[in-house]
């Protein structure tokens, strides 16, 4: 139970650094190249999410200086190197298996 509760707290901050991240990034779309505290805090609440100034400055900081599109091609190929998990069959495309495998045997018997 101890865990489960951990893992909705961690689930919950995430959620919340994650919004922050999007009020960002919208800001960012919306031709704001340096976005303010106060511009990131005016589109969290006109959600309805009031932000925490300390995570907002961190968040500024890290990413001062620093091009939205290159920080997201980073973490694309950070996100690329973490095992994705579960090992349950891949899921048909629609095709015929069967006929996935008579290719297969006709390119043998052709080498």
């Amino acid at each position: 139970k101890n865990k489960l509760c951990h893992n909705v707290k961690e689930l919950k901050k995430y959620k919340r650094k994650m919004k922050l991240v999007a009020a960002y990034l919208l800001a960012t779309l919306g031709g704001n190249k340096t976005p303010s505290e106060d511009d990131l805090k005016k589109i969290l609440s006109s959600v309805g999410v009031e932000a925490d100034s300390a995570k907002v400055k961190a968040l500024l900081e890290a990413l001062k200086g620093k091009d939205v599109a290159e920080v997201i091609k980073a973490g694309k190929a950070k996100l690329s190197a973490v095992p994705s998990g579960g090992s349950g069959g891949s899921a048909s495309s629609g095709g015929d298996a069967s006929g996935d495998k008579k290719e297969e045997k006709k390119e043998e018997e052709e080498e």
